[in-house]
């Protein structure tokens, strides 16, 4: 039997041939850009994973607030919300939360829903986030967050809490609902 006899290294096709047979100021750009590349999808997936874990922030900010109202801990509620200590009404309305006896529960707080119209914005931005939240065993609460956000997409966005609501109806939005919102809804109640 004969052996098989390799085929001459000019007939081999492939990248490393290719490669080989570029101008030496060829690859080196070719390498220059492929480092380039690199950064940039480095650069640009730490700004993005840095924008996106806004929301998070604002998640875990609306958790420990609801975790000292359930508790009825005022004072701990008046340190999540940024500036509440200065505004007369807000404070009243922390202490009416605290106060309320059908939010006080035993066990963990857990999120349902939270529906923000600040999220994902490129820069700052106010406006109210729905939470729906419970405590296992126990019905479901809604709650308006007042937020403000601050800063910009490549300095970073900043969350504060700035103000809470009393319970709402489990329905309820907590911003204006828009012509074509309301229209939507319409036509969703009068196809049930």
């Amino acid at each position: 039997m004969s052996s098989p006899i390799a085929p001459p290294v000019a007939a081999v096709r492939g990248p490393r041939t290719w490669w080989l047979g570029l101008s030496p100021s060829w690859r080196r750009a070719l390498r220059a850009l492929f480092a380039l590349s690199v950064v940039l999808v480095l650069l640009v997936g730490a700004l993005l994973a840095r924008f996106l874990s806004v929301e998070n922030a604002e998640r875990a900010d609306d958790l420990a607030l609801i975790q000292a109202e359930v508790k009825g801990h005022a004072t701990a509620m008046l340190d999540q919300l940024s500036g509440c200590r200065t505004n007369a009404a807000c404070v009243a309305g922390v202490k009416a939360n605290a106060g309320n006896q059908h939010l006080h529960r035993v066990g963990a707080v857990k999120i349902l829903q939270l529906e923000s119209k600040t999220a994902y914005s490129l820069s700052g931005a106010t406006g109210k986030t729905r939470v729906a939240w419970t405590v296992i065993g126990s019905l479901p609460v809604v709650q308006c967050v007042d937020v403000r956000r601050t800063g910009n997409f490549l300095q970073g966005v900043h969350v504060s809490l700035i103000g809470l609501s009393a319970p709402i109806d489990n329905e309820a939005t907590c911003w204006k609902l828009s012509k074509h919102e309301l229209e939507e809804e319409e036509d969703t109640a009068a196809e049930r």
